[in-house]
């Protein structure tokens, strides 16, 4: 008998919470996540939205509370819209119990599964995660999340470090990974290839030898927008964008791999290569807009205007260097400090 008994308070203790005792019907909710953009990731999260809301409503115990989703943002970040709304609405105990398919649409790293289980497992909310088949309220739930969210996040990075591996080897062979989506002067060809788009090129070519004359890139700019001049996006120019246009290697033909690089961890910043990574040079790599010598002509003049930039910033400076205690104490509207 005593046997049976213990028996019976070990299955009772390794029950969920939330199945021992109900007085009404669970309000639940669902998290979807789709790290693209592209049509077929859309298709998949309007399928797996509609599939939640399906499975939910049929329940008899559950009480739909909303499907919460985002799309084209990495797991990595907790700036998430979709996830912000539904963690502050399980904050507020409007929420029991949240359905996810994995761990990995959850969150890709192990810091941000495990503090969301914990703060909402103190609040009575659970989290299930249907493919590992966890349930967060459960006794060996936690154990068993942290030790499958380690392997997530090792798998992703490994994914990524695999992938950064391919794009080094292609670099090294010269192949070319044109990842720009649109810029002044060229379009794409059905295989990735830049090509000319000769109305577009008017312009880029009237920009250099306008900076070639002696107009500067805010002059430049002002001329452009006030002859209804749009760039690519259909925004005004600003000097800022001349210069990286007037700076660009592709408009003479050329082509620098690896410009730029994404942090460990930081999926949506990008950051110009300054020695991080290894770069690539290549010459000639499609038609150039402008010639080599036009381009060089260019970079010589910016480069002359910067330093004569630094000079006059030098002489302002050492102009009003405190000889005395109390220089630089009085202005004269006239003449300046003294």
């Amino acid at each position: 008998m005593c046997e049976k008994k213990e028996v019976c308070e070990l299955q009772i203790n390794v029950i969920e919470p939330y199945e021992v005792s109900k007085s009404k019907n669970l309000r639940v909710c669902a998290y979807v996540r789709v790290s693209t953009d592209s049509l077929n990731q859309a298709d998949s999260l309007q399928n797996q939205t509609e599939t939640y809301k399906r499975v939910i409503t049929l329940n008899p115990e559950y009480e739909l509370v909303g499907i919460y989703s985002d799309q084209g943002i990495s797991g990595y970040s907790e700036k998430r819209p979709g996830f912000q709304s539904m963690i502050d609405k399980a904050m507020a105990k409007e929420v029991d119990l949240i359905i996810t398919k994995s761990i990995s649409r959850l969150a890709r790293n192990t810091v941000t599964v495990l503090k969301v289980a914990r703060e909402l497992k103190e609040l009575g909310v659970s989290i299930f995660f249907e493919e590992q088949n966890i349930n967060t309220l459960s006794n060996d739930g936690e154990m068993m999340l942290a030790v499958l969210a380690s392997f997530a996040q090792e798998e992703s990075r490994s994914m990524s470090e695999n992938m950064k591996w391919t794009f080094q080897k292609k670099f090294e062979r010269g192949e070319t990974i044109i990842n720009t989506k649109r810029f002044m002067g060229f379009d794409k060809d059905k295989y990735g290839n830049l090509i000319i788009n000769e109305d577009e090129a008017k312009t880029v070519r009237m920009i250099f030898d306008q900076y070639i004359k002696g107009y500067g890139t805010f002059k430049i700019a002002k001329k452009l927008n006030n002859e209804g001049v749009k760039t690519v996006t259909g925004a005004k120019w600003s000097d800022t964008a001349l210069l990286n246009m007037l700076k660009n290697e592709k408009y003479k033909g050329d082509y620098m791999l690896q410009k730029y690089y994404v942090p460990e961890n930081k999926r949506k910043e990008t950051k110009p290569n300054r020695g991080e990574l290894q770069c690539y040079y290549i010459k000639d790599n499609h038609p150039g807009i402008v010639t080599s010598d036009i381009w060089d002509k260019v970079q010589k003049i910016m480069s002359d205007r910067r330093s004569l930039k630094h000079i006059d910033s030098s002489a302002t400076k050492s102009k009003y260097v405190n000889r005395y205690p109390l220089s630089g104490k009085l202005l004269c509207p006239i003449c300046g400090p003294h």
